[in-house]
């Protein structure tokens, strides 16, 4: 089969492309400069000349203030993207991945979201990614949309200067040797690794659908860094911080983890721990350690 990964050169499609070719596909990687999905044009010519039997999107404008600076990019991008892929994805007939976000929800209700749960997104980009899964829902037949939560992987993340938490972490206690770190929002920081191997797994599923797909269990931004520091055996004076201490631009959810509910009735869930996933990752990772 042949796979077309956009957003390949970044965090996630570095590794949803390495999943694919060692499970044995034939993978077509591009980077953003070679597709605009934005443009129907572009979607268009791109997929009609591949004739990919699976498109994975992985491609997002994701960072959350620029987003609600810049709606018209945030829905260019995040809701016509993917309607443009939708569209051309169901006249080829390929399998479309569409990778969505935990945003979508408002974290009101304080316990793990579900597949059911009603979305209500605070911001731009949260409702714009929303908007994304609707048309990906009724225009692509064949479709996973997967919401995930708080990625890190080891390739560099554009849409964050090219590090990932992990790696701030690991810098700041190394520049500056104290670092305060919220302790009153709960995620669940998810490995792309495992993500990449969870869209791979589902592919011969023909199980199509709405689904979260985040690591297991959940922690505080706080309790992340400890687990990071931990691990690295990293000596620095790790303070918790409420959110109101960082007074952010733009409102974003203070309880965002997810529950892999449906992957779970299929039989279908791989995604592990977020303790395992972060273990792997720094096991793996060249990061740099404070003395």
């Amino acid at each position: 089969m042949r796979v077309t990964v956009i957003g390949a050169t970044g965090q996630l499609g570095t590794d949803v492309c390495r999943e694919f070719r060692n499970s044995g596909y034939e993978v077509d990687a591009l980077a953003h400069s070679e597709i605009h999905i934005e443009s129907a044009d572009s979607v268009t010519q791109t997929l009609a000349a591949s004739r990919p039997d699976v498109v994975v999107n992985t491609a997002a404008f994701h960072h959350v203030d620029v987003c609600e600076q810049d709606p018209a990019t945030a829905f260019a991008i995040n809701t016509i993207g993917p309607r443009n892929l939708a569209k051309s994805c169901s006249e080829i007939g390929a399998i479309l991945f569409h990778i969505s976000t935990d945003y979508v929800f408002d974290g009101a209700k304080c316990l793990p979201y579900v597949e059911s749960d009603l979305a209500l997104p605070l911001n731009v980009y949260g409702n714009s990614k929303l908007a994304g899964e609707n048309f990906v829902r009724t225009l692509a037949p064949r479709h996973y949309i997967l919401r995930t939560s708080g990625l890190y992987g080891t390739s560099p993340c554009r849409g964050k200067n090219g590090r990932n938490f992990v790696q701030l972490m690991l810098t700041l206690a190394r520049e500056k040797g104290a670092v305060k770190v919220v302790r009153d929002e709960q995620v669940t920081p998810t490995f792309t690794e495992d993500l990449a191997r969870q869209i791979v797994s589902l592919v011969p599923s023909e199980a199509y659908g709405l689904y979260h797909a985040s690591a297991e269990g959940s922690c505080s931004w706080y309790d992340f860094a400890a687990e990071i520091f931990r691990i690295t055996d990293t000596k620095v004076e790790l303070k918790a911080a409420n959110s109101s201490d960082f007074p952010a631009k733009t409102p974003r959810p203070r309880y965002s983890v997810l529950e892999n509910q449906a992957l779970k009735a299929r039989g279908l869930n791989q995604m592990r721990h977020w303790l395992v996933g972060l273990d792997s990752y720094l096991s793996g990772a060249t990061v740099t350690r404070s003395a």
